[in-house]
């Protein structure tokens, strides 16, 4: 696993974010409450590929044909 950079939800993602990531990262982001602190992204990259988590349980990642989805995941695993 390559470590990419944080940023915080609602903010512009870093350059380094791929563009196929950016409309879902959207998406998700628009499902946060507002008025709250805003949770941050981290981008990593697993086996080449990359993946955005967000603090509150949420990830966008390509699936095995290069779209990308939205997902929930466990951070405590």
């Amino acid at each position: 696993m390559q470590l990419g950079t944080r940023w915080p939800a609602g903010d512009e993602p870093p350059a380094s974010v791929p563009k196929e990531l950016r409309e879902e990262i959207a998406r998700v982001e628009a499902t946060l409450p507002p008025g709250q602190p805003a949770p941050s992204w981290t981008l990593t990259w697993l086996e080449g590929r990359p993946i955005a988590e967000l603090d509150t349980g949420f990830e966008v990642r390509l699936d095995e044909d290069g779209r990308a989805v939205a997902g929930r995941f466990d951070p405590m695993e």
